[in-house]
């Protein structure tokens, strides 16, 4: 933008701030933060911005830029079982756009010069015996991505997103989870080292509907992933789970938004992360919002990382804003730290060396996320990547 002053832009729903008139008043909270579907009403990030000051926005940069992509830059297959249709859908076709408005600069870019988004519709009453992989592969360079997963009402399925290769990927995610349908969808982040992703997420659970939503991230420069789950349906349950694994000079975030809107509703989310090397860094923000029409919510959110060498950095932010105060409960729990000296005292005392007992309690503390996968072929293969990643750190 190249104008000095600028009006103040109307959101939709928003509240005028009472403290002085004309007075300039940052963003406090989650639901207060600006939507757009143009790029032109987000500015490039200085890094100032609640959503960013975590962020190394200088790496994103050409994230930024509201460009066409580069050509051939990204490659998208699926693999499904019967019971799942395939399509395309244009700017305007139903239902792109249903539950998905850009918070920010990238998604607003993906969804402006992605043309095209992909559509994996699960059919009513299904139950897949099998999940339905997404395989997205970053060939380098700048790409775009929309993508628009849909339960209809009962189905049961379970959604894979994988991402590998190399390049600087701005993608949304658009999830819709229909009455009484149950969903999982696990996106797994193992790109090359020098790779940029950043991701929306955007969901709507409705009545009596279940959301699994699982987020890994192993590799890559700076991944970052944030899902925001609106409960919007009576009955409406989702449970929010991360892993994390950041390496020297690794940036591994995600800012999860949870809105409990339907009553009765249910939410858990738990992120854990372990670091290690000089520069590894990893963030998760964590925002619980229950609206005064969500009556009987019971919601809790976590986050615990593990510290295991020095010159690494963990933040993490929860917060919980209530709007009604009849709910059955709500809470939230942030720790960081290093290992557990009574664990490795209780190990070693039964005769297992210290290397071998920090390998346990770094196993151990991680497979709980692993476990919720439900996928045994990702299970086993995330495990060995653990193994794999304690074993370079010990021979750094």
């Amino acid at each position: 933008m190249t104008t000095t002053t600028q009006a103040p832009r109307v959101v939709p729903g928003s509240r005028a701030h009472s403290d002085g008139a004309g007075a300039f008043v940052p963003v406090q909270t989650r639901s207060e933060r600006p939507a757009s579907y143009d790029p032109a009403d987000f500015a490039a990030p200085t890094g100032r911005e609640v959503n960013w000051r975590y962020t190394p926005v200088a790496r994103l940069a050409p994230l930024f830029r509201d460009a066409d992509a580069d050509a051939d830059a990204l490659t998208v297959e699926v693999t499904a079982p019967a019971g799942v249709e395939t399509y395309e859908l244009a700017h305007g076709q139903a239902p792109r756009g249903e539950a998905f408005t850009p918070e920010d600069l990238p998604s607003a870019i993906a969804w402006h010069r992605t043309g095209s988004a992909h559509h994996v519709r699960i059919a009513a009453d299904a139950e897949l015996d099998a999940p339905v992989v997404i395989d997205v592969r970053g060939l380098g360079g700048v790409a775009h991505s929309h993508l628009v997963v849909e339960a209809l009402p009962n189905a049961k399925a379970t959604v894979l997103l994988r991402h590998s290769g190399d390049g600087q990927l701005a993608q949304n995610v658009e999830i819709l989870v229909r009455d009484g349908a149950t969903l999982k969808l696990v996106t797994v982040q193992q790109w090359e080292d020098d790779a940029l992703h950043a991701a929306s997420h955007q969901a709507r659970v409705e009545k009596d509907a279940y959301l699994r939503h699982i987020v890994v991230s192993f590799g890559g420069g700076v991944v970052r992933v944030n899902p925001s789950i609106e409960l919007a349906g009576a009955g409406a349950h989702a449970d929010l789970f991360g892993l994390s694994y950041a390496d020297a000079g690794q940036h591994l975030e995600s800012q999860v938004y949870l809105h409990h809107r339907g009553p009765q509703t249910k939410g858990d989310v738990l992120y854990k992360g372990a670091l290690q090397g000089v520069g590894a860094r990893s963030v998760w923000i964590g925002d619980v919002l229950i609206g005064p029409g969500a009556v009987g919510t019971d919601s809790y959110e976590a986050n615990r990382n593990l510290v295991l060498t020095d010159g690494a950095r963990a933040d993490s932010v929860p917060n919980l804003e209530i709007e009604t105060g009849d709910i059955l409960g709500a809470g939230h729990a942030s720790a960081t730290g290093r290992f557990d000296d009574e664990q490795l005292f209780y190990l070693q005392a039964r005769g297992i060396p210290e290397p071998e007992a920090r390998r346990l309690v770094v196993i151990g503390f991680l497979a709980e996320i692993v476990q919720k996968i439900g996928i045994p072929s990702l299970e086993a293969e995330l495990s060995a990547a653990i193994e794999r990643e304690l074993a370079e750190g010990a021979d750094r």
